[in-house]
């Protein structure tokens, strides 16, 4: 574990900009398929409302694996070698096992905090399921304080649980072919060890999500490939080996 700043996240995301704008053409790919996402969510809140949290859980899962290419054309970079689509997009074959294991790991979270969400809505909700129309002035209206408080209270905890999850332990096993659980377990002492630091990059994790969101989606074309190339760079400046494997590539 490496001690970390409050401008650490800002040069992660500097260093994640230098990486999309030298492979542009890749990155635009991962970002169409982030505006899709973003498509799909904004297509349920409008409709089906009461599953948005579990949507939203679902993006916070497909993201971080949808990211995987990004973080191997960063690591590919840093080792001097070309980027490519084709080597993105199956960096993943390599490290089956950990990655669908810890898939299973974030699936069992997503449905804990699809199923927790149902519930608030069925306990606290006072004024009936809101509609298409007015689901925000529903959901806002007074009488439904505790509601609020208590989906964000909740939501905030399994956002935390998935965050603390994902921060490193992807690109960990990408990079050293780590097993899921001591990938998961080093991402969550990563937090443990820099939790101000790690609040603030999740901070500015948001904050750019919802910049992209707030252009129709149209944002994460050049947010998402962002934000994938830096959390490559917060895992390296986060977790530090003490000599590189010969079986690196």
């Amino acid at each position: 574990m490496v001690p970390l700043g409050l401008g650490d996240p800002l040069r992660w995301l500097a260093q994640g900009w230098r990486d999309f704008m030298a492979a542009p053409g890749i990155g635009l790919f991962y970002g169409l398929c982030f505006w899709a996402m973003a498509a799909v969510l904004a297509l349920v809140f409008r409709s089906k409302p009461e599953y948005v949290m579990s949507i939203a859980s679902g993006c916070l899962l497909v993201g971080p694996f949808l990211a995987m290419g990004l973080y191997e054309v960063s690591r590919r970079r840093e080792r001097g070698d070309r980027p490519e689509l084709a080597a993105s997009l199956t960096c993943w074959d390599r490290h089956l096992r950990s990655m669908a294991l810890l898939v299973l790991v974030l699936i069992v979270l997503e449905l804990l905090w699809g199923r927790a969400s149902l519930v608030v809505f069925a306990v606290f909700f006072n004024t009936g399921m809101p509609s298409t129309t007015g689901v925000l002035q529903a959901i806002f209206n007074p009488e439904n304080i505790e509601f609020v408080l208590v989906y964000l209270m909740v939501g905030g905890i399994f956002a935390l649980l998935v965050y603390s999850t994902a921060v490193v332990s992807i690109p960990m096993i990408l990079d050293r072919d780590t097993d899921a659980i001591s990938a998961a377990i080093t991402s969550i002492r990563v937090v443990a060890a820099n939790p101000v630091t790690l609040l603030w990059w999740g901070l500015l994790i948001t904050l750019l999500i919802a910049l992209a969101l707030a252009t129709w989606g149209a944002g994460f074309l050049v947010v998402g490939p962002l934000l994938g190339h830096a959390s490559w760079h917060a895992y390296r400046g986060a977790v530090r080996w003490t000599a590189p494997t010969e079986t690196d590539s």
